[in-house]
């Protein structure tokens, strides 16, 4: 109930935003994780083909969050975000219409773009309206994204017992609902002029050298965050050999997303500075990979699952929060902007690097390489943070305007 209060006493936009959010996950999750099988089942594509689908999309989102984010600052986060979700709409439509490789590689082109457009969009609209309560607004956006998160793959699983198509088209229909919905009633907000060009806006926030350490430290996050559906399933699989399995990771997650994440952003608010806390975050989500690593059975995994949502509850409003602190309010979705491609770049390294962990350890008979990997990712990222912490690198919480400490 005290979740629902919260989210009552923000302005209409902001509520609107999670709701979003919400909606966001269910449609993605609905339909990527099964996208896969799809293809190499149903169409018969090979493991290469696949693989090029998946890959298009993932360049497409990751290389164009930067424009995202200068849309957004120059020609207001309201149109851009609707965009992004008209986009998305039409990317999955063509999921399901098309099996040709062109119409399918269409496809995945326009659902990246709607992403890299929409993803610092939000954020950044989210921020500007949150004003001094940013850290409770990014705290309600995750317990609504990993939410949808569970909601999705459940739905989509149902759904896939009738065929892609009817998955696929759910999940457009959402975003449809959703560009709707936006068009309709998110309000209008004025844009403030950068005062310069793109390419200025650019090396501004490029010429940042505290905000891209902070972003360069938080790979950690970013990657051990993606084992939620790469490691951890797989080994919850493994442990119980039933595919199912992986389904309680997320329950574990969303159940204490929804119980504790409100609870914690306000206790930590108030006690300490943001960096300690960031740096204590990533440090839990490092430790979440030891107990699988030195236990076996599925008590461990889940124990390690619960730890990586609880350090990225501790961490993740604050990291939110002080991104756009790093600069001007008029280049807050360039800042998130290129802060989400620096990290999304930087953990697709690091998700290769698990990979291969992973596989190594298979053949080597070496189970605790990966879990050891990703403890490893987790710890250095904390030092990292906690480093820039003690230089006085990081923007006080409290001070928009200040952001421009060199390293």
């Amino acid at each position: 109930m005290k979740t629902w209060r919260e989210v009552r006493s923000f302005p209409f936009a902001v509520r609107l935003l999670l709701v979003n959010q919400l909606g966001v996950n269910t449609g993605f999750y609905l339909l990527v994780p099964y996208l896969a099988v799809h293809l190499g089942e149903n169409l018969g594509m090979s493991a290469a083909v696949v693989g090029v689908v998946l890959g298009v999309r993932n360049l497409s989102q990751q290389g164009l969050f930067l424009i995202g984010g200068s849309a957004s600052d120059r020609l207001g986060a309201r149109g851009v975000i609707i965009a992004g979700c008209a986009l998305r709409t039409v990317g999955f439509a063509l999921f399901a219409l098309g099996d040709g490789l062109a119409v399918l590689l269409a496809a995945s082109v326009l659902s990246g773009v709607a992403g890299a457009l929409f993803n610092p969009a939000v954020r950044a609209y989210l921020a500007q309206e949150a004003g001094e309560r940013k850290a409770e607004a990014f705290a309600l956006f995750n317990v609504f994204a990993t939410t949808g998160a569970l909601i999705g793959p459940l739905l989509g699983s149902a759904l896939l017992l009738v065929d892609f198509r009817t998955s696929a088209l759910t999940a457009a229909g959402i975003f449809a609902v959703l560009t709707v919905a936006q068009a309709a009633v998110l309000p209008v907000r004025k844009v403030e002029p950068t005062g310069g060009s793109v390419l200025a806006d650019w090396r501004e926030v490029v010429g940042n050298r505290a905000f891209l350490a902070f972003a360069l430290a938080m790979v950690g996050m970013f990657t051990l965050e993606n084992q939620l559906y790469l490691l951890l399933p797989a080994a919850a699989r493994a442990a119980t050999g039933w595919d199912g399995a992986a389904g309680l990771v997320f329950l574990v997650g969303t159940l204490a997303n929804l119980a504790l994440q409100l609870r914690i952003t306000r206790a930590l608010k108030s006690r300490g500075d943001r960096g300690r806390w960031i740096a204590a975050g990533l440090a839990v989500t490092g430790l979440a990979f030891l107990p699988p690593a030195l236990l076996p059975g599925i008590g461990p995994v889940l124990a390690g699952a619960l730890l990586l949502y609880l350090g990225l509850m501790i961490a993740s409003p604050f990291v939110m929060e002080l991104i756009p602190r790093f600069g001007r309010p008029e280049l807050t979705g360039t800042y998130f902007g290129i802060f989400y491609a620096v990290s999304g770049i930087a953990a697709a390294l690091g998700n290769t690097a698990v990979g291969w962990a992973m596989d190594a350890g298979e053949r080597g008979g070496h189970a605790w390489l990966p879990w050891t990997c990703c403890a490893l990712f987790g710890l250095v990222s904390a030092v990292g943070v906690a480093w820039l912490h003690r230089l006085g690198a990081l923007p006080a919480a409290v001070a928009p305007e200040r952001a421009k400490t060199a390293v």
